[in-house]
């Protein structure tokens, strides 16, 4: 029983502890760099991701009006984010921790790093170094490619990597590689992870129904598994893959976030009852004073009849 209080504070305190430690990025990816330069596009594509994703707790850039949490998601704008080497804001991004969702599987690569552009937009002394090439501890040297393509007679996507030196260009095998469709609302997994053939590629299939745009058209975002040992490379590309979707509007139907014409029957029955009830009990509360009034008005004239008597009947 002694310890019972000690172990229990523990418990209590541990995760505050643990919060208030720096975040700690490994050696070997702080120095990661993107492979394109940052530009007017890539910073106007971040601030849209950057809106969509992560304004609801970081708040806007340099208006310090961030979420109150523990710890404090900051506002990236501050020395205290700026601080941090590309790599390293790409990395936290990308997995995350605490109450910080991973977005490694919502965002492509690419789009980390329009995000990662987007705020360096907010820092005057940037200086951006970009990596020329993408290499890969598993082929030294050379530079990995994926290309993707799809198959309508099976319903795949094949997704083909590739290694490419001043020599030759060779199949990348035994990769782990993950399709993602992208969505309103993030990228969806599509089928399972997937090991590169000795071809280098991997085949991904569709499921029945995939939506698409008005054509069938479809965003995929295919990527690695294992960054470490093949590098940080993705492929984005739009395959007519999908069902053809016409897009509804949201005000179309009838529905809570439409307008008055097209709110629900039973919301507007509501409404209006509740309006007439309302209304229906302030007309009955003036009534009742008015009744109130009358009979004050009453009992005072009686009285005053009275007093009226009293002093007519006192002896002169």
């Amino acid at each position: 029983m002694k310890y019972l209080i000690p172990i229990a504070l523990l418990i209590v305190l541990a995760p505050g502890f643990a919060w208030g430690q720096d975040w700690v990025v490994p050696e070997e990816r702080k120095g990661r760099l993107s492979t394109f330069p940052f530009t007017d596009e890539t910073r106007q594509s971040g601030e849209k991701l950057y809106v969509t994703n992560c304004i609801s707790c970081h708040g806007t850039p340099g208006k310090g009006n961030y979420i109150s949490l523990v710890p404090s998601p900051g506002d990236p704008a501050t020395e205290k984010i700026q601080k941090n080497s590309d790599g390293e804001i790409f990395h936290k991004v990308s997995t995350g921790r605490g109450q910080m969702p991973s977005f490694r599987n919502i965002l492509s690569g690419d789009e980390i790093w329009h995000v990662v552009s987007y705020i360096r937009s907010f820092n005057k002394n940037y200086i951006q170094k970009v990596m020329q090439v993408i290499t890969s501890s598993a082929y030294p040297g050379a530079v990995i490619r994926m290309t993707m393509g799809y198959n309508e007679a099976d319903s795949t996507v094949f997704v083909s990597a590739s290694a490419v030196d001043e020599k030759k260009t060779v199949a990348v095998t035994g990769a782990g590689v993950r399709l993602f469709a992208r969505r309103y609302f993030g990228m969806m997994a599509i089928d399972e992870e997937k090991t590169t053939d000795e071809s280098g590629k991997a085949a991904f299939r569709i499921p029945a129904g995939l939506p698409g745009d008005r054509e069938g058209n479809v965003h995929f975002s295919a990527k690695f598994t294992d960054e470490d040992q093949f590098g940080i490379v993705s492929m984005d590309t739009i395959l007519l893959a999908g069902d053809r979707t016409i897009p509804v509007s949201l005000l179309a139907e009838r529905a809570m976030w439409n307008n008055v014409r097209k709110a629900p029957v039973w919301v507007l029955l509501t409404y209006t009852i509740g309006v007439i009830a309302v209304w229906g009990f302030i007309f009955l509360i003036m009534m009742k004073l008015r009744d109130i009034y009358i009979i004050g008005s009453i009992i005072q004239g009686k009285k005053s009849a009275e007093a009226i008597t009293e002093t007519e009947n006192q002896p002169t």
